[in-house]
């Protein structure tokens, strides 16, 4: 039973009177019931954006980190020097440490590259993985059109394997606008075949040439593979992942008999949440794709920005610029003491 449920990426509970009755928030219906961007980008423009401003004070830039940069200077390493800026193929040639100086770029670009493929319609709280993609989008496109950069798209929907939607990189509001506009309308595929994240990220590897920020909106549950197009993509570009979460996912509500249903392949089967022994076997399985999951974005060098249906979106933004900005300072740091000793 359970390696069958296996097959199943997503679970969608045909009982969710609990998610009914709540009701869904208005960002969430104007994003996905009107299609109203330019209410849903105010709104979130207002909250959102307006917290954000506070906590960061203006260090937007954590967020995305080494975007936006040209290369200026070479010269040797010095000890405050940021370690992520060192040139490894001309440190071994010289054997001695050297840094790359880098002027800000004014024309970064950025491209959010979205999986709206079926299993991201899930939602057991009162707002989807969809939803909360498409605001995140709104948040971080508008943080960057602020400051005169570029944002673009390319949207997957489930259907040939391939980005179906390219939105060219353009700056300011009216694009942003344009981005929720295309993503709210975008249906995802109906076909009875898993996500192929690989092949998306190679297509994104194919078309992008110049470095960029590069924002991977996925729940990451694909057929396998996609690690080694993950880590191509990250050589040439500053990628970061955004993981698109449910609770459920992880762990099974004790609700008694549900019926389960795969939200890109439309299988469907009862499971009985009162078995406890079930719902540990579920967990444990939740635990061991979240592990691999880990590793691999370790692997590639990738950071990732959880976001989970019921956490309010600019506490995890915050969490995350205060955990790359920890993370950088860690790593400058022990680099240092390393050179210094030399």
């Amino acid at each position: 039973m359970f390696a069958f449920l296996k097959r199943f990426k997503t679970p969608q509970f045909e009982t969710q009177a609990a998610r009914a009755q709540a009701g869904v928030q208005s960002v969430a219906q104007t994003t996905l019931g009107g299609t109203n961007s330019d209410a849903l980008l105010r709104q979130l423009e207002w909250t959102v954006l307006r917290r954000l401003d506070g906590q960061l004070q203006g260090d937007y830039r954590t967020l995305f980190r080494g975007a936006g940069l040209m290369l200026a200077d070479l010269r040797e390493y010095q000890a405050h020097d940021d370690v992520r800026h060192i040139d490894w193929n001309v440190t071994a040639r010289m054997q001695v440490p050297y840094v790359r100086e880098h002027q800000e770029d004014r024309e970064m670009t950025a491209w959010f590259v979205a999986d709206l493929s079926g299993s991201v319609d899930f939602g057991s709280r009162t707002v989807s993985k969809r939803t909360l993609a498409i605001q995140s989008v709104g948040v971080l496109a508008r943080l960057l059109t602020q400051h005169g950069n570029r944002v673009g798209a390319l949207l997957y929907t489930g259907a040939g394997g391939h980005a179906n939607v390219h939105i060219p990189a353009r700056s300011g509001r009216r694009q942003v606008l344009h981005l929720l506009d295309r993503m709210a309308r975008a249906e995802s595929s109906k076909r009875t075949q898993e996500t192929d994240l690989g092949t998306l990220l190679k297509d994104v590897y194919s078309i992008l040439k110049r470095r960029s920020t590069i924002f991977v909106l996925s729940d990451f549950l694909s057929q396998p593979g996609w690690e080694r197009a993950l880590n191509q993509l990250a050589r040439r570009h500053e990628v970061v992942a955004i993981r698109l979460f449910d609770p459920v996912e992880a762990v099974l509500p004790n609700s008694g008999l549900l019926v389960m249903q795969d939200a890109e392949t439309g299988e469907q089967m009862f499971v009985d949440t009162h078995d406890k022994a079930f719902r540990h076997r579920f967990a444990q399985q939740a635990l061991l794709r979240e592990q691999n999951l880990r590793e691999s974005f370790v692997k590639a060098g990738v950071d990732c920005l959880e976001l989970e249906t019921d956490e309010p979106l600019d506490q995890a933004l915050i969490r995350f610029t205060r955990l790359r900005k920890r993370r950088s300072q860690v790593v400058a740091g022990a680099a240092a003491g390393i050179f210094a000793s030399q």
